[in-house]
């Protein structure tokens, strides 16, 4: 069975999306599956923060050429090459061809395996009808909803990983959604990965350290968390406490203004040798975006044996437990932010019982279940499609794996899988 991802983002840029769509390729590949990936070319030199670990892929068959965004170099504007990638999905012959992202890459990757006769799934990772109001646009919200709407409407089944995200979909009319990717690699975040060594370099010593992973962008909300705990240290001990931020992006010098002097910014770290030890050694995660459709980052710490101080919105709401695997607060409270921090940090034994609580939330998600899950439905979507069964009509509001349906594989005239060697097409 053969499956091409039309993506645009990917290692080595560093998102929710990137890492998803790398962990299926690693993941659908020791599945016997022949993984592609067109997705845009990066910076000649520029180094992967994702290690050796199993986000790496030799799948990568097309790179498009790409331009950074003005307001945010990291994120790359992928050329409309329709021509490029049509021709290698002729050559790659998939089964199935699935777009992980809604713009560029993925719409022009939906356009060519329609016109091929390819049946075409997606992914719905990124709610960008909010993100309008988090960049000052909010008049083009229901324009983009609109827009997310009708290509989701062309998939045969649609995968998202939160129920929020789902019933988003279903009130858009989109009409098969499955739930899928809510995963975690427990034994890369774990609590063993603690590192003294660490904090002493980090100079935190005994402190109660927060830490909050991910972009410095304005629908991550990040400067909250700076102000919250600005908040949370003058009601606490003195030097009692420090906040670690890791991540970079367009609102690093807001963030940094409004953190408190002795916040440690440390900017990107490798996921697989660096990253896991950091969530390890912290006491506590804290965040604060309200549009995402998962939260990986929140599993990760969780996985790690961090509580979370979070506010119960979009993905995070089917994970995060108050009063179990951590401390939730009314979203956009900065003040309600800072108490959950002062009582976190004021409470061992309470901070010990939410730590275990984080840890058995994570372990309940498997990263190798999830795929299993995919590649079953994958071909249950394979097996329909050479059915000619209409898209959406297995379920009409949602769709979840079996293990009656995980037990029928589907069969198929392509080569025996193995992966391909990168081919950096021009």
């Amino acid at each position: 069975m053969r499956v091409l991802y039309c993506s645009d983002t990917y290692p080595p840029q560093v998102n929710g999306v990137s890492v998803v769509t790398a962990l299926s390729v690693a993941g659908l590949a020791a599945r016997g599956w022949d993984c592609g990936v067109v997705a845009p070319r990066y910076p000649a030199g520029e180094g992967s923060v994702f290690g050796e670990g199993p986000t790496e892929s030799d799948a990568l068959l097309l790179s498009v050429p790409s331009v950074a965004f003005p307001k945010y170099p990291d994120v790359r504007l992928a050329a409309p090459q329709y021509g490029a990638i049509a021709r290698i999905m002729r050559r790659f012959n998939p089964d199935l061809v699935h777009c992980e992202t809604e713009f560029v890459i993925g719409r022009l990757g939906q356009l060519a395996a329609r016109r091929a006769g390819f049946p075409v799934v997606s992914s719905y990772h990124t709610d960008f009808a909010r993100y309008a109001e988090a960049y000052g646009v909010a008049w083009l919200r229901a324009s983009i909803s609109r827009y997310i709407a009708r290509f989701h409407r062309r998939s045969r089944r649609t995968y998202t990983p939160s129920v929020h995200s789902r019933d988003d979909l279903i009130r858009m009319g989109v009409r098969d959604v499955e739930v899928w990717g809510r995963g975690v690699d427990t034994d890369t975040f774990s609590p063993a990965r603690r590192s003294d060594a660490l904090r002493q370099q980090m100079g935190v010593g005994e402190r109660f350290l927060f830490l909050h992973v991910g972009r410095l962008a304005p629908e991550k909300r990040a400067e909250q968390v700076a102000e919250a705990y600005r908040l949370a240290v003058a009601r606490l001990p003195p030097d009692s406490t420090r906040l670690v931020i890791a991540g970079a992006g367009p609102s690093e010098a807001a963030v940094r203004a409004a953190a408190p002097e002795g916040a440690i910014f440390l900017g990107y770290l490798d996921r697989t040798r660096e990253l896991p030890s950091l969530y390890a050694s912290a006491d506590a995660f804290v965040f604060a975006s309200l549009t995402e459709t998962l939260g990986l980052v929140v599993l990760e710490a969780m996985a790690s044996g961090l509580p979370t101080i979070a506010a119960p919105a979009g993905g995070v709401a089917d994970h995060l437990r108050d009063g179990v695997n951590g401390l939730s607060y009314p979203p956009g409270d900065v003040d309600a932010m800072a108490d959950a921090m002062v009582a976190l940090a004021g409470d061992t034994a309470r901070w010990r019982a939410l730590a275990d609580g984080a840890r058995a939330t994570a372990e309940s998600l498997s990263w190798g279940r999830e795929l299993d899950r995919l590649d079953a439905s994958y071909r249950e979507v394979c097996g329909e499609a050479a059915l000619g069964t209409t898209i959406g009509t297995t379920n009409g509001h949602s769709h979840e794996i079996t293990s009656a349906t995980a037990a029928a594989p589907i069969t198929s005239s392509a080569a025996t899988p193995r992966m391909l060697s990168v081919q950096r097409l021009r």
